[in-house]
């Protein structure tokens, strides 16, 4: 736990400014959020802005310790993205005291899920989870667990994705105490499909403690667990096939036990989209305890590709504590970086492709103990970022802040304006620009370890392009293909064989 003493604080402020000078890059640029949001009848200790997600310019963020239902029952609430106004509160229909409704958070074709930890339907915190359409703020539909028990906190994660819910119960028992568990659900029906578990497990191991679903893929965070006579199992990220519910692979970063971190809670937030998986270690011991660090993997290999750690990391900032990832962009939280005070938090913006850090950006008006970078989604080129501890509506009242094209100075396209056919190919393979209207554009073509392999500059072109791309001397693989005109830029997934 980081210790702020008053007399330190001028000592600490020059020590973060000689540090980061040291290290070869200094911060200086504030990059100003388009909307900040909080409840409208927010109020102390709320902690809106706890989980957020975003879609297609709406965003849903979770305050699970609103009282409308009674004691930190739990709200959730509905913005547009485009003019940062309120739409909705969404309450569930059964809601109680304690259920921690908004806990999670997750969206996708206008639904949202939202978790709520806490429910007492299955049991004392047996947990719930909860579908509703954005759209009119009616609630579709409540999900249990088909065994759920007491204690299981089913609902402590979420995600959704093409029609089906990812629900993890980090604290089921299955392997021990805490081993946990996680499942899917039919979006439409309801129906529980899958209850996906780990090869081996043990007490604490708590599975479940992250869950992402992209194209029937779904990624599974575990913590680092012990057995007494066989020692530690370290952290790892479970994939399986959501179509049956097979074991396809696990991740564990190239060091298991950094400085004595025991994993450094690696997977304790994970995302994955068109075949990259971005995971969250916040407690890696980079520099001394807790700064933090993330991964990037081919999920099709279960490959390493990325080490992700900022230029300016400090002790305990916990950088990793949230990640999202969409179309080649990976948003990281740091939730306790001191840059606007002692645990004010930051976020950092990566290329999925190269590991090239993009920005970084800190609350307009961040203070200290806002804990801003708590919870991070991005959505082409929009990112709503939380700060769960901020004080404008009472102390940890919570707000989240909405950024669009001025964090990268990229700007998304509709996937579908870009056509890329055969995929799979051996031989040549057309890329179809519609829709676009630019004066300058390239192609750079990745393989998996994110080197470039192929550049094509075009210009002069207006409407529809066509492009033909040879891989036939490519060695068999995934190569990704980022298409940038102007500030324009999307990432396509290829594979050659």
């Amino acid at each position: 736990m980081k210790i702020l003493k008053l007399l330190q604080v001028a000592l600490l402020l020059t020590s973060i400014f000689w540090v980061n000078n040291m290290l070869g890059q200094v911060w200086t640029d504030v990059t100003i959020e388009d909307y900040k949001i909080f409840a409208s009848d927010g109020t102390i200790d709320d902690e809106f802005g706890h989980a957020v997600a975003i879609e297609n310019g709406m965003v849903v963020v979770g305050m699970p310790y609103d009282d409308d239902n009674g004691p930190n029952s739990g709200a959730a609430y509905v913005y547009s993205a485009t003019t940062g106004a309120q739409i909705f509160k969404l309450l569930p229909l059964d809601g109680t005291a304690d259920a921690q409704f908004g806990y999670s958070i997750a969206i996708s074709n206008g639904i949202a899920v939202v978790g709520a930890k806490g429910d007492n339907e299955n049991g004392t915190n047996a947990g719930a989870a909860y579908l509703f359409d954005v759209s009119t703020g009616n609630q579709l539909t409540k999900i249990l667990a088909s065994d759920g028990v007491s204690n299981d906190e089913f609902g402590n994660s979420v995600d959704i994705d093409n029609g089906i819910v990812a629900v993890g119960a980090w604290r089921a028992d299955t392997f021990g105490d805490a081993s946990g568990a996680a499942y899917l659900f039919d979006t439409t029906t309801g129906t529980q499909l899958q209850k996906l578990l780990p090869d081996s497990g043990n007490n604490f191991q708590t599975f479940g403690v992250s869950i992402a679903i992209d194209n029937q893929m779904v990624a599974v965070g575990a913590r680092t667990y012990f057995v007494a006579g066989e020692g530690f199992t370290f952290a790892k990220a479970y994939l399986f096939d959501a179509a049956n519910g097979n074991l396809i692979n696990t991740l564990q970063p190239d060091i298991l036990n950094l400085n004595g971190d025991l994993g450094g809670f690696f997977a304790d937030a994970i995302d994955i989209e068109d075949g990259l998986i971005a995971v969250g270690a916040p407690q890696r011991s980079v520099v001394f305890d807790h700064s933090g660090a993330a991964y990037v993997f081919d999920a099709t290999s279960g490959s390493q590709l990325h080490y992700l750690v900022p230029d300016d990391a400090h002790d305990k900032d916990n950088f990793g504590i949230s990640v999202s990832i969409d179309n080649g962009v990976i948003a990281i939280g740091s939730h306790q970086d001191d840059d606007n005070g002692f645990n004010s938090g930051s976020a950092y913006f990566y290329d999925a492709i190269t590991g090239d850090v993009l920005n970084k950006v800190v609350a307009s008006d961040g203070e200290v103990a806002d804990l801003f970078g708590c919870s991070i989604a991005i959505n082409g080129n929009t990112a709503v970022i939380g700060a769960k501890s901020d004080d404008d509506n009472g102390n940890n009242s919570g707000s989240a802040y909405i950024y669009s094209s001025n964090i990268l100075g990229i700007e998304s396209i509709d996937e579908s304006s870009v056509a890329m056919y055969p995929n799979p190919s051996s031989q040549r393979v057309t890329i179809a620009l519609s829709s676009w209207s630019s004066d300058l554009y390239d192609i750079q073509l990745y393989n998996s370890l994110g080197q470039l392999v192929k550049t094509i500059a075009e210009s002069n072109f207006n409407a529809e392009k066509i492009i033909e791309l040879d891989v036939s001397e490519f060695k068999n693989g995934i190569y990704f293909v980022a298409i940038r005109s102007g500030n324009k830029s999307i990432v396509k997934k290829l594979l050659v064989y």
